[in-house]
């Protein structure tokens, strides 16, 4: 990678020797001028045996593409029990999920962080929603693709800040189904903890003649769910005792909600004009949130009488600060895109024209009724670390026991929280590609190159806490129900009932005249970032395979406004890379790459000014200065095309990256910092760049159906696969931690069995340790390993009904009622236990 900056000239030759293999076949197409797959086998159409049908055809397509991709059909997607893409994705060799509350939502594309990974609508790449570079992929539903293409191996005509992987998410052609063609797909189901009801909506029409043809789909789901969480504040004392500082127990109940809904129009011509087309695609995730929760501080209890700290995993009578919450309030993200584009054929080129706008917005706001000040003796017991209990509670000044819902608060303790935080971004997007075959040097070629113009604005706040005193009219145990706490933990606080957080926040609003959030100056987000692109590569088929070469250059400036003076800058970066396919026999592919990426900071980071927290008395400090971070990478890939629907592939990848990007945190003085405002001291974090990066592993898989090897066994098959994965970098001090998001093993493995239109399929997918966030001092925090496992069953009736093709079918997911867990340092000091259960769906799908 070539980078220019401020007019110097700096080159990247520093490459390890690498060998990328990711082998994976799943359904694809041969790569158009845009980098998304080409329409000749736009869905996967399936009959009696749709498992193999799709793995064919992915097969197919991994033969003939010329990079690294896996494509995953719509298909593929139905056949799995999956509520949203991220569940998808995270089947893929090499792809691991993140979950929220037990909920996929991001992806950690080759163990790199979310930001890494660029995401696109119809090869369109669009901001991503949370703060700009990271996609968020629980809302948009599995039903409204065609197909999803997960690039590894990138090439010039596709985004730069891909440094791990590009994921370009195909809505559905009109044109796939001549005629008039309708969809359905209604399912009803449970959450297994709470009780909840989970409900499944997707409808699809589409009509094509021979030069016009339109598709107009929406999608609904909404889904019920409890969520059992505890969280620890412990350590170990000097002798490595137990020290339990604060026990906190919350039970949420969840209403998540997913709309997906739009279209396209199209016209397809016989002349110069090829195709004209307007889309739209409008998706959105709600989290309706209602959070009851109480924290017992035993670290504070024992120091505000001035006893000694008990130590062990037991203790009794013990003296606690009670504290408690009950929020109802929401998350919510959305993005809105549209296109209008044309091809057209002018002599030997093929010229294709984009022009995209994109809003999105991504929102968080709760209202949070806190209660502080209760003071009782109270006794507790982690001798199950994840399964703590509290009880025997005595109410300090009577010295009687006392129930969970009378704990008495003190009246300076009624407190009116509210926290919050926005953004929305404005993307227009100009694209314009040509493509042309020709003879180079005697061989066949084919030349590709573009230009492309992508401006962003963006406007919000980050996390805001605002804190006044609750309204003394109200009185917050009139709310207290006698609904005991949903749990599968055996113990909890004696007690525990829900409250009616949605009515107490309405009697807030009402005595309140409204309820808002206002943030000050230092916590808003005002950046314009524009990015003009350009690339040219050349493919070059021989009779042994093919070598495509190509660089693509981008050149970023951006404003970034503070309250006291705005930031700008301007740098350009050149990407080469190069992608060779060899055919070692008929049946077996070796591909080669070498590719290079940028990715550039976030909005919140890039942001001009210190977001000051008063009330917590932290200070989060945005860095306009940071530099982008820069990727220099290879690939190696070896494929056995070992069957008509069978593959086994085996990898490896590397990618050194420079001026990692991590938050350092540490504690100043009240006089080093805004000393007018009296505070003792501020926890101060700052967005700086660290070095010597590396992302490196194996990627491993298997696609087998046993009629390939075995005809007695037809229709049964199985898919596996395994990566393993390292990273680290070096922080400014030398210390070296591993990029977040990176387990060292992530595993999938699917054995199914299909005939006459009955198939059934068990799932298991897992996923070790790996560092959440590196935005906490130290970098101690990680997510303890994952597993999951699910079963999907369906039936495709024999006879049409109506005229129409009906497929019953059935999931269930979290089969083993898996939990998830976080911990500081290593799993005997965890931090976080959350429960959810077990999630069952049935219901049907119709084609006409």
């Amino acid at each position: 990678m070539i980078k220019f900056k401020r007019n110097r000239l700096s080159l990247l030759i520093s490459l390890s020797p690498s060998l990328v293999l990711a082998g994976v076949a799943l359904p694809g197409m041969a790569q158009s001028v845009d980098g998304s797959a080409a329409e000749a086998v736009e869905e996967i159409v399936v009959m009696a045996s749709p498992i193999r049908d799709s793995q064919k055809a992915a097969i197919d397509a991994k033969r003939d593409a010329d990079n690294n991709v896996d494509v995953i059909s719509a298909d593929t997607i139905g056949r799995f029990p999956d509520q949203n893409l991220a569940d998808s994705l995270g089947r893929v060799p090499g792809l691991a999920i993140e979950r929220d509350q037990g909920q996929a939502r991001y992806i950690n594309f080759r163990g790199a962080p979310f930001r890494y990974t660029s995401l696109a609508i119809d090869g369109l790449s669009i901001p991503g929603a949370e703060n700009g570079r990271v996609p968020r992929f629980d809302s948009f539903p599995s039903v409204i693709t065609s197909r999803i293409d997960a690039n590894k191996a990138i090439m010039p005509n596709m985004p730069g800040e891909a440094v791990s992987g590009y994921i370009n998410i195909s809505t559905f052609d009109p044109f796939a189904q001549s005629g008039w063609a309708v969809s359905t797909d209604v399912g009803l189901g449970n959450q297994q903890l709470g009780d909840g009801d989970i409900e499944k909506l997707a409808l699809r029409t589409s009509w094509s003649g021979d030069n016009f043809g339109f598709s107009l789909f929406t999608s609904e789901n909404s889904r019920e769910q409890t969520t059992d969480n505890r969280e620890y504040g412990i350590e170990r004392d000097a002798n490595g005792e137990l020290l339990v500082n604060e026990l906190d127990f919350r039970s949420y109940k969840v209403t998540r909600e997913d709309r997906a809904h739009g279209g396209r129009f199209e016209f397809r011509g016989d002349g110069a004009v090829e195709r004209v087309f307007v889309s739209t695609l409008y998706n959105e995730f709600q989290d309706f949130e209602e959070r009851n929760q109480f924290v017992f501080d035993f670290a504070g209890g024992a120091d505000a009488v001035g006893a000694p700290q008990v130590s062990g995993e037991v203790g009794e009578n013990q003296f606690a600060l009670v504290g408690r919450a009950l929020e109802y309030g929401l998350y919510e993200n959305s993005t809105f895109t549209n296109t209008l584009g044309a091809d057209f054929a002018l002599g030997e080129w093929l010229l294709e024209s984009r022009i995209n706008f994109t809003e999105t917005e991504n929102i968080m706001y709760l209202p949070m009724p806190r209660s502080e000040g209760g003071f009782v003796m109270a006794s507790f017991d982690v001798s199950d670390l994840y399964d703590p209990a509290v009880s025997d509670l005595v109410d300090f000044a009577t010295q009687t026991p006392v129930g969970i819902n009378d704990i008495q608060y003190s009246a300076r303790g009624r407190l009116g929280m509210q926290i919050g935080s926005e953004m929305s971004i404005d993307a227009t997007k100009f694209k314009l590609d040509a493509e042309r075959d020709l003879m180079l040097f005697g061989l066949d070629a084919t030349v590709k190159t573009g230009v492309e113009m992508d401006s962003r604005e963006a406007d919000g706040y980050g996390m805001v806490l605002a804190m006044g005193e609750f309204p003394a009219e109200i009185n917050i145990a009139d709310y207290a129900t006698d609904k005991a706490w949903d749990s599968n933990f055996s113990n909890g606080i004696t007690g525990a009932t829900y409250y009616d957080n949605k009515a107490l926040r309405k009697a807030w609003a009402d005595v309140a005249g409204g309820l808002n959030l206002t943030p000050n100056d230092s916590q808003a987000i005002r950046l314009e970032e524009d990015v003009t692109a350009g690339y040219v590569m050349v493919t070059t088929r021989y009779d042994w395979g093919n070598l495509v070469l190509g660089a693509r250059a981008e050149n970023t400036d951006y404003l970034s406004e503070g309250p006291t003076g705005n930031f700008e800058d301007s740098f350009t970066h050149v990407l080469p890379s190069a992608h060779l396919n060899v055919d070692l026999a008929e049946d077996v592919k070796l591909r080669m790459s070498v590719s290079t990426g940028v990715s550039r900071p976030t909005y919140s980071e890039w942001r001009g000014d210190d977001m000051v927290d008063f009330i917590q008395s932290t200070v989060t400090a945005g860095n306009p200065e940071l530099d982008a971070e820069e990727s220099l990478g290879a690939d190696l890939a070896l494929e056995w095309y070992a069957g008509d629907a069978s593959l086994l592939s085996a990898g490896l990848f590397t990618r050194n990256i420079d001026n990692v990007i991590y938050a350092q945190s540490d504690y100043i003085p009240g006089d080093a910092y805004l000393p007018d405002v009296g505070a003792d001291g501020w926890v101060y974090t700052q967005y700086i760049n660290g070095s010597n990066g590396k992302m490196r592993g194996a990627e491993f898989n298997a696609i087998a159906q046993a009629a390939d090897f075995l005809p007695a066994l037809d229709g049964f098959g199985i898919s596996a696969n395994l990566t393993l994965l390292d990273s680290e970098f070096e922080t400014r001090d030398g210390s070296r931690h591993s990029l977040p998001g990176t387990s060292d093993s992530i595993f999938n493995a699917s054995v199914f069995y299909e005939m006459e239109g009955f198939s059934i399929r068990l799932n298991h997918q897992y996923r070790d340790d790996w560092l959440s966030t590196t935005e906490n001092v130290g970098m101690t925090d990680y997510w303890a390993e994952q597993q999951r496992v699910d079963l999907s069953v369906s039936y495709d009736l024999p006879t049409p009904v109506l005229g129409a093709d009906v497929t019953l079918y059935a999931n269930a997911n979290n089969l083993t009622d898996e939990q998830d867990v976080r911990y500081t340092g290593d799993e005997s000091m965890p931090n976080q236990v959350e429960n959810f259960g077990r999630r069952y769906l049935a219901g049907f799908r119709v084609n006409f």
